[in-house]
This record gives structure tokens, sequence and C-alpha cells, in this order.
């Protein structure tokens, strides 16, 4: 069961619709709310010039000042929007560099059910740390839910879209999509390029139904058609209010070099994704 959701903040306007997710989910399932705001500041220790400048040191001490006093007027809106939040709810606050403040933040959504950001590609305006969200799918043993840019909140989770390939990885989500999924009223399963022999995901169907789920079995023929772009149809085709899917079977670096249906539904998915690695 999801009883503690963490939510990355970072101050800027996208806060406030992962915080619409978050807090939605956490009134549903009763849950701790935690917000997570991240104020990456200089790192000094790389920054500082070898001879040790005076007139340097001053500079970078005066960026790090700066980005103190950038997050503290940040810090302060959250905490006033912290304090109309409806449910249990917690905020805590990491000033770091960039190295430091990802590590620390996969070691706190280690302690969450489910970690709450932005998907990290596809609009150049929208600043959403996609190595800080790569860091968290593969490093915390959590799901993400990845919310689109801009993207408010439009209602429960009424129809769940699962991208099954019968891998570790889709299976992994399909355990933390599961409360999810319990939860809907529709939930369509879709295999891309099933096996000729037998009924596609049979096993797959009798297992949800064991959770009482009765699930619709969709099957479709990739013929070179990008695997994303197959599931971003079916998504829009039912309505789907959340997609489920594994993320990066592949390594990251082939999936950039040749492309992966992560990454791609990480860049255009017009639905919330939940992903787990």
């Amino acid at each position: 069961m999801i009883k503690d959701i963490m939510v990355h903040l970072d101050g800027s306007p996208e806060d406030e619709i992962r915080l619409e997710h978050g807090q939605a989910l956490a009134s549903a399932a009763r849950a701790q709310l935690i917000g997570l705001f991240t104020n990456q500041v200089p790192d000094l220790t790389v920054a500082m010039p070898m001879d040790g400048g005076a007139a340097a040191i001053q500079i970078l001490s005066e960026l790090q000042d700066q980005a103190m006093r950038d997050g503290d007027a940040r810090a302060k809106w959250l905490k006033q929007r912290w304090a109309s939040l409806q449910v249990p709810n917690e905020l805590r606050r990491l000033d770091e560099s960039f190295g430091v403040l990802t590590g620390k933040v996969v070691q706190q959504a280690r302690c969450a059910d489910l970690f709450i950001a932005t998907r990290p590609y596809g609009e150049a305006k929208a600043a959403v740390w996609p190595d800080l969200v790569e860091a968290v799918l593969f490093g915390t043993g959590r799901a993400l839910l990845l919310v689109p840019p801009s993207q408010h909140r439009q209602g429960p989770i009424e129809t769940v879209l699962v991208a099954w390939n019968g891998s570790r990885e889709s299976a992994r989500a399909l355990r933390e999509g599961l409360e999810f999924i319990e939860q809907a009223s529709r939930t369509v399963v879709l295999v891309v390029d099933p096996p000729t022999d037998g009924m596609p995901c049979a096993d797959l169907k009798a297992h949800l139904a064991h959770h009482d789920v009765v699930a619709e079995i969709v099957t479709a023929a990739s013929e070179d058609r990008p695997i994303a772009e197959i599931i971003l149809d079916e998504a829009r085709r039912i309505s789907a209010d959340l997609v489920i899917m594994g993320g990066y079977g592949h390594t990251r670096l082939r999936e950039q070099v040749f492309g992966g249906a992560t990454r791609d539904m990480l860049t255009a998915s017009e639905s919330p994704i939940l992903v787990a690695h």
C-alpha cells in the first residue's frame, strides 16, 4: 500500500503541478506527503581556481550566497503552500551541488513508496532534471510517477494502460502500479508483437484476476513503427489516465544511441507515466 509519497520540488512553476498530483494521491490513499525541495548551489571545490586568487574566491562565494538567497525565497512560497495542504505532510530542503544533491535525493526516495517528478524530456523550456530522474529510477528500487509538464490533475485515475512485454522491468512496474490498477475502473494491457504460440498474456490476465481486476488484452504489430508510438496511440484511444511501463530494458547509452521506448515515452507522453526499473 502507498503510505508515503515524495514530491520533487525545485521552486519552478512545475511545483504546483506536481503538488496537485501528489496531494490528490495522498488524499485518496490517506498517505503522508513529503515535499523534497532541491536547491542547487555552486560546487566550490570544483570551481575554485588552482591559484586561489582572492577575487575569484570572492566571486564564487557570492554566487553561493546568491543561490542560498534564491533558495530562501522559493522555500518561503513552498512553506506557505504547504500550510494549506489537507493531508499529513512534511517539507524537507536540500542545499547542495548537483552531484551531492542527486545522491541525497536517491537516499531519501528509497524511504518513500512513490516519487513524483516531471517527465524529464521534450519541452526545451522546462528544466526538469533528467539526470536526477534517471538516478532515482535506477538507484531507489521505487516507482516514479512522471507528470507531463504543465498538465494539471484531471481527476481520479479511472483508466490504466499497462505496456507489457514480459520483461523483468515490466513486471516490476506492474507490481508497483497494482494499487492504481485495483482502484481503476478499466485496465487495458497492451502487448506489441505478441508471441504466436498460444493466447497472449493468459498468465498475466489470470494474475490480475486474482486481484479482482478484469483486464482487456490488446495486441498490436509494430511493423517497423517505434514501440512508443504504438503505446501513445493506444493511450490516446482509451483516454488513459495513467500508463504503467517498465523503464530502460536496455542500457541508457543504447537507448540514447539507437532509440528506445522509455526515452521516447519520457519525451512525448501526454498521460502521466508510472515507471519502474
